[in-house]
């Protein structure tokens, strides 16, 4: 893929599920719906943030919590208790530490109106440019290795 066929995207979850996911190599968007997923292609880079720590629960967590690069090019179907089967597509994270994002929304050209920022992740995935993902991967990747860098030209 190259550089310009790159797209960048921000998946919405709990911390708590975040990484679970980190844990076992994938990425679950939007309650396990396929669509979000099939939007990406191998070689896309993705953060996740986290407004909250637990799903269902108050305590906030506002941090961006994963980062990583889509690796598989399928998306399945994974029963995780019976009646529930989300679907899933493998991703491989970078050691990573979590950022908070009140120091970054003034440098977020994704976030349109400052003063609600929260609104940006309504929709729960969301497709965002180069720049801004360059940022986040910036302090998320701070003080790890060369080989856990994501750049524009990749991984």
């Amino acid at each position: 893929m190259s550089t310009k066929d790159k797209r960048y995207w921000i998946g919405i979850a709990s911390k708590e599920h975040v990484k679970i996911g980190v844990a076992g190599g994938f990425s679950q968007l939007c309650h396990g719906k396929a669509q979000p997923l099939k939007r990406m292609a191998v070689g896309d880079g993705l953060i996740y943030y986290s407004a909250k720590e637990k799903f269902g629960e108050d305590a906030l967590c506002q941090q961006f919590t994963a980062i990583g690069e889509v690796i598989g090019s399928e998306v399945y179907p994974f029963e995780m208790f019976p009646g529930f089967v989300p679907y899933r597509r493998d991703i491989r994270f970078f050691a990573a530490r979590d950022v908070a994002i009140r120091p970054l929304i003034e440098r977020l050209s994704f976030i349109k109106d400052k003063a609600r920022w929260g609104y940006a992740f309504r929709y729960g995935h969301l497709q965002i440019p180069q720049a801004d993902f360059e940022l986040i991967a910036a302090q998320m990747l701070k003080e790890k290795t060369a080989a856990n860098t994501v750049s524009a030209g990749g991984a």
